[in-house]
């Protein structure tokens, strides 16, 4: 992560608010990957009351979501990721809770209010050496959750049984990272369980997309949210999925276009271009599609404008493509008219993407 100046407003907000110790409401942990397998751990801690579901900030501004960042101490301490010590005890039953858990934080100094950004993990505010933890409450555990976390599962299989019973990929994450799910028990970092829970669900609801009938339509849903413009096409045939990323100048990252791809039977490789991007991409349209009960080859589009000049996460991704996947698409009869659709919206010319694209190689009948 890398330190980032921060508005002398929210600052100023926060600072009176940071002391020694800590009394109040914790949503989740934070499990780091630096010095892996000993890492920082520890549990967040509300300086405010805050709404911390990433799935709900997608109409917010940056300054919005920085200040609800913000408002959140991360503390750490170095443990190994299978260490059996009360304070990972006391992290697993903040993780499993249904509700945020109060807690007593002790550090060993008072922390100084910063931020930090990452391409994956949403923004952090100031971070704190953890002396001691002590929970203030039993926890609230659901019904369904305790049930989940007593089987003899993979964490896969637990993954995938806690979506089931309505819990969002950002309680999983957390759940998954706290180290309470499969046999072999480890904390997982969090940058880590974020993309290994998108991939595990996605996985799971492909078995099923994969025996659904195509499409009949080229579909174009479209986003623009967070300096991020989304276009995502559909078209018929097998499950076949594309991601391109367009860097503009100016933001978070060099300008440039990046592309990963992924045939029917799926890919086992590491999406090294565009990391954990890519599988919160790719989630958001198979949810799409088990809904429907429909398969399609799919490219999304990403093109990242100027203003995107702070990495919040992965999460805006996810939500970007779910919100275009909840609205209406625009249908055309042919490849090509959708193609002439596209080249209107796109910031770059399309065949930018045509001359890298694996899919639209591959021309069938049921283009024309």
């Amino acid at each position: 992560m890398r330190a980032v100046d921060l508005s002398a407003d929210i600052r100023r907000l926060m600072t009176p608010k940071l002391a020694k110790d800590f009394s109040g409401p914790s949503p989740g942990i934070f499990v780091g990957s630096e010095s892996y397998p000993n890492v920082n751990v520890g549990p967040l801690g509300m300086l405010a009351d805050v709404n911390d579901n990433p799935a709900d900030w997608l109409n917010m501004n940056y300054a919005q979501i920085i200040g609800i960042r913000g408002s959140m101490i991360r503390s750490g301490r170095k443990e190994n990721v299978k260490s059996t010590q009360k304070i990972v005890d006391n992290m697993q039953e903040i993780s499993v809770a249904s509700r945020p858990t109060d807690v007593e934080m002790i550090f060993q100094k008072r922390p100084t209010f910063s931020m930090s950004f990452d391409s994956h993990v949403q923004p952090m505010g100031p971070f704190a050496r953890l002396e001691s933890l002590r929970l203030q409450e039993n926890p609230r555990v659901d019904v369904k959750v305790e049930k989940i976390l007593g089987d003899e599962l993979k964490a896969s299989e637990a993954a995938m049984s806690l979506y089931l019973s309505d819990n969002d990929v950002y309680k999983i994450t957390t759940i998954l990272s706290s180290g309470v799910l499969g046999f072999d028990k480890k904390l997982v970092p969090t940058r880590w369980s974020i993309t290994a829970t998108d991939d595990i669900i996605t996985k799971a609801l492909l078995r099923n997309v994969r025996t659904y009938a195509s499409i009949n339509d080229f579909l174009i849903f479209e986003s623009f949210q967070l300096d991020n413009h989304f276009l995502i096409l559909l078209m018929p045939g097998m499950w076949e999925f594309e991601d391109f990323e367009a860097w503009s100048k100016g933001s978070a990252w060099k300008p440039g276009l990046e592309v990963e791809y992924e045939p029917f039977t799926g890919r086992t490789a590491y999406a090294e271009q565009e990391g954990g991007g890519y599988y919160a991409a790719r989630i958001g349209v198979v949810e799409y599609l088990h809904r429907v009960r429909r398969q399609a080859r799919v490219i999304v589009f990403r093109e990242i404008h100027e203003g995107y000049s702070v990495p919040l996460g992965v999460w805006q991704v996810r939500e970007n493509v779910r919100s275009a996947m909840s609205r209406g698409p625009v249908k055309f009869d042919t490849m090509a008219s959708a193609l002439a659709y596209l080249s209107k919206k796109l910031r770059h010319p399309l065949a930018m993407y045509t001359q890298k694209s694996r899919v639209l190689s591959q021309r069938r009948l049921t283009d024309f």
